[in-house]
């Protein structure tokens, strides 16, 4: 584990939470306001993670989304970095948990310690408390260890000894596994797997990313330069303002074909469950709010239809055919997206 909170840190965190706003942000959200402030952030990031504009968008609308994400890559590809660009761009505290066989649950949600002078227990946080938290190589801990995630990230607050700690808002997790190195590793159950929002893989930089980097990055961390573009509590009014992006009946319905047709396809054992459905929603809306529009277009869901959903769905082995599971999932979800109709939503 990287660290462990302390009550600085904790008071830290509640003053983000409660810093005053910026750029205009006393005035009410609009669409356009929405797409420049989300831009600016976007703008900053890049800055860091050369030539991956789409990991950066899925980060972003991982946040805004209130859900999590999940890379799945290779080693020194850059998850760890984008993690804390995101969190220098939007002045958030960020905590890095090293999974290991050994970690423990205590590790990350905190234990309760005695106070020999007060005689009484006293809540130590865990590295859970933080606005950014990177899970790194999460499958290399024990199935345990991976669960006592599972009520942060879902309800954003931890039980420890029977009493409820609120986490921090925003609340980001962005944990990583190495799909190649599998030895010793316990793969993430399916409970876990769907709460997360987005899985997405880095892939490598094309060339001219790769000598860029090789000249910027020899004497100087790039992340020194970046500065702070966003408060925790600007964050805070973006989700709130991309939560009323409007979708149409039409479009929930399309969402629901979706769902439904997952579950009922022959190449899959495992279809998608409704909190894959209410994510992809939600997803959408602040895609939707990132180009600047107040209202949800098919073009939202079907391009996170993917992310949204392929990790979250259990291929039936008899399609598999020695192809990799994912593989499948994929293909599967090309045929679903066009066979079932799509609407054609006005614009409210």
């Amino acid at each position: 584990m990287d660290e462990t909170i302390t009550p600085e840190a904790t008071s830290r965190l509640r003053r983000a939470d409660s810093a005053p706003t910026r750029n205009g942000l006393d005035e009410p959200l609009t669409a356009e306001s929405f797409a420049r402030l989300t831009g600016d952030i976007i703008a900053s990031v890049s800055r860091v993670i050369d030539g991956k504009p789409h990991a950066v968008r899925s980060a972003l609308i991982a946040l805004l989304a209130e859900g999590h994400l999940l890379i799945e890559d290779v080693p020194g590809v850059g998850k760890t970095m984008l993690a804390r660009a995101i969190a220098a761009t939007i002045d958030a505290d960020v905590r890095r948990i090293q999974f290991t066989p050994d970690l423990l649950p205590g590790d990350i949600t905190g234990v309760s310690v005695f106070n020999p002078v007060q005689r009484q227990f006293e809540f130590t946080p865990g590295a859970v408390f933080a606005h950014i938290v990177i899970a790194d190589e999460i499958n290399r801990s024990s199935p345990k260890t991976q669960s006592s995630l599972l009520e942060a990230m879902e309800e954003r607050q931890v039980t420890v000894d029977g009493r409820t700690h609120v986490l921090p808002s925003p609340f980001l997790v962005v944990a990583t596994q190495n799909p190649f190195e599998m030895e010793g590793t316990y793969a993430l159950p399916e409970a876990q797997r769907d709460r997360f929002l987005l899985r997405i893989s880095m892939g490598y930089p094309d060339a001219a990313a790769e000598a860029l980097m090789l000249r910027q990055r020899d004497a100087v961390n790039p992340l020194d330069g970046l500065t702070p573009v966003a408060s925790a509590r600007e964050v805070t009014a973006m989700i709130a303002w991309a939560r009323g992006v409007h979708v149409a009946p039409a479009l929930e319905e399309y969402v629901v074909a979706l769902a439904q047709a997952t579950r009922s396809h022959p190449d899959i054992r495992l279809g998608a469950s409704p909190r894959a459905t209410l994510q992809l929603v939600r997803a959408a809306k602040v895609r939707a709010a990132l180009d600047a529009r107040s209202y949800v277009i098919p073009d939202d869901i079907t391009e996170l239809l993917s992310p949204v959903f392929a990790h979250r769905l259990i291929p039936n082995r008899s399609a598999a055919g020695g192809r990799a599971g994912a593989a499948v999932v994929v293909e599967a979800l090309e045929r679903i997206a066009a066979s079932v109709r799509v609407p054609l939503a006005s614009r409210p």
